[in-house]
This record gives structure tokens, C-alpha cells and sequence, in this order.
């Protein structure tokens, strides 16, 4: 378990698990964990609507560009409107077409404007890894603010979806309070991390908490404009993890993340290409497709945290 946070935040380690990572012992002994997270944001974005000064483009087919528009941005707001009213449920269908499961990136103000989108995630029984209540940057809050922002989310959870969030991860990174206060609110699982592709503990606040690491990499963050283009190129860049992964799975297996945006992989280009990733993992034997509270589940029995503690 790696060293205690301390007032300045959580400390480096630039070592892990090194040259001996531990076996995770995938069920069925899997040589690969898959899991999906689905981003759902549309309407937890920043909005002059809700108080900002400016629409966001973020994950959008106009980011980058500088339109010039102080205020409202219509055209950016109906690409997010695009991801719940259409993608979602494309990648949804997907998804449901191969019985496979998925975890929710949710942002509880999103699920809160789409009480279709959260009914279906119960009917899902898709575990929810929190995008907080709406975006923000918790490091521009004062601890108090963080920690009311999060118990604002897990109870606008509660009332949309039926329970808290498993897991949690920040919409543009943490602060150096996030974890402590994670922690305090019992949150099981931190995924405010990209630097694995195993889960692991650490120490916050003379506690254990779990780490289960996202990835930008494995993204379609990569759709944006001027990034991969076609449904082949983003294909490819998911087949290829894959199949490296799953080579080295014989002797050392790891977890894949896949992080999706309904308003970008959910166009119909784009989702051709997700499509034929999801035949090619299903098509390989030893694979576990799973949640990513089924991963932290796991971790929890089989590598327990060093000294028990909490769970």
C-alpha cells in the first residue's frame, strides 16, 4: 500500500507494482478484465443557463475552435443535447444487443434531466462511478464546498438511481482533498487515476482505499476534431490494446478501460467502429467483460487491503 496523503495531497509513486505485478485472478481466469464506462454529462455541462459564464465545448465537434461567443454557444449546446437524446441510446443498444455490461460515468445533474436515461441504468443494474454532482473543478473549492458537492450527488444518486455511487471520478481531476473526503463519505473505489492497469490500495486518512485506474488513452476523447476520424482508425486503437493486452494476459493479466461519450462515439460512424471492437473482445475466450464494481469487488477478496481496514 503506498504512503499516506499528506496536507499537500496524495504522494507520487513512480514505482507500483514493477516488474512483478501481482495476478489478479480474473474470474474464470480471464487473461483480461474489459470494462466500459459510459460518460453521461449532457446537461451537467458548464452553461450560462446554470450560472457560468460561458457554454462548454469539451468532447465536442467545435473544441478547439475559437467561435468567438461569450455567453451562450447554441450550436455546442445541441451537440451535448445530441449524446442523450440520441447517442446514449445507440451505444446503449450495443451494448444490450451482446448482453454486455457497462459502467456508468454519471454526473447526477445529467441523470436528473433524463429520467428515462437513469430508469434504464437501474433496469441495468450498471454501477455508477460518479462525475460529481456537476462538472466543476473541485480544486478551485474550499474542502467545505467539495465535500457538500459531493454529498450533493450522492444524494441526487440515491433519488434518481435508487442507491450511492460505488465509485468515483472527477470530471476534470481532483483536488488534494478529493480522496479524504471520498474516503469520509464511503465511497468503495477512487478511479481519479491513469497511472495502472491493475487496482491498489492506498493510505488516506489512516485508511485503505482502493484505486482502480481510468485511461484517456483507450478513449474517444481521441474522436475529437483533428483526432482519429474514421470508425477504422478508433477500431483499431481499441483492437490493438486489446489484442496486446490479451498477448500478455498468458503470463500477466491487467484490465482495459474504454471510455465513451454518447455525443461522440454515439454517431453512427463512430459507433460502426465500437460495434466491431465489441465482436472482436466477445469472439476471444478468456475474456471478462465486466463492471467496474465487479473489479473492485474482486480486488477486495482476493488482494485484500494490507492490514484489513475498511471495505
Amino acid at each position: 500500500m503506498t504512503a499516506e496523503q499528506n496536507s499537500m495531497g496524495p504522494a507520487r509513486d513512480f514505482i507500483g507494482y514493477g516488474a512483478t505485478p501481482p495476478d489478479p485472478q480474473w474470474p474464470g481466469g480471464a487473461r483480461i478484465a474489459v470494462t466500459f464506462a459510459l460518460n453521461i454529462e449532457e446537461g451537467a455541462e458548464y452553461s450560462p443557463l446554470d450560472g457560468d459564464p460561458r457554454t462548454d465545448t469539451a468532447l465536442t465537434e467545435g473544441e478547439g475552435m475559437d467561435t468567438g461567443i461569450d455567453g451562450r454557444d447554441l450550436a455546442a449546446e445541441s451537440m451535448y443535447e445530441y449524446g442523450s437524446r440520441v447517442g446514449v441510446w445507440r451505444l446503449l443498444r450495443l451494448f444490450a444487443d451482446r448482453g454486455l455490461p457497462y459502467t456508468a460515468f454519471a454526473c447526477a445533474q445529467a441523470l436528473e434531466r433524463v429520467p428515462d436515461l437513469a430508469r434504464r441504468i437501474r433496469e441495468d443494474e450498471a454501477d455508477i462511478c460518479c462525475h460529481g454532482w456537476r462538472w466543476d473543478k473541485p480544486w478551485l473549492s474550499s474542502r467545505e464546498e467539495e465535500r457538500a458537492n459531493i454529498a450533493r450527488a450522492i444524494a441526487s444518486l440515491r433519488k434518481t438511481v435508487g442507491r450511492a455511487p460505488e465509485g468515483w471520478c472527477c470530471r476534470y481531476g481532483p483536488s488534494v482533498n478529493t480522496r479524504e473526503l471520498l474516503v469520509e463519505a464511503g465511497i468503495s473505489y477512487d478511479s481519479d487515476a491513469y497511472n495502472d492497469e491493475l487496482p491498489y490500495w492506498v493510505e488516506v486518512s489512516g485508511q485503505p482505499q482502493l484505486i482502480v485506474p481510468y485511461s484517456l488513452v483507450t478513449n474517444d476523447c481521441k474522436l475529437v476534431p483533428r483526432g482519429l476520424q474514421t470508425a477504422d482508425e478508433f477500431l483499431a486503437l481499441l483492437r490493438d490494446s486489446f489484442d496486446q493486452l490479451y498477448e500478455e494476459g498468458a503470463t500477466s493479466p491487467r484490465m482495459l478501460n474504454i471510455g465513451l461519450h454518447p455525443r461522440m462515439a454515439g454517431h453512427p460512424g463512430r459507433a460502426r467502429g465500437l460495434a466491431r471492437f465489441l465482436d472482436h473482445i466477445t469472439a476471444h475466450d478468456d475474456v471478462w467483460v465486466c463492471r467496474r464494481a465487479d473489479i473492485a469487488a474482486h480486488w477486495k477478496r482476493i488482494w485484500p487491503a494490507p492490514g484489513g481496514g475498511r471495505e
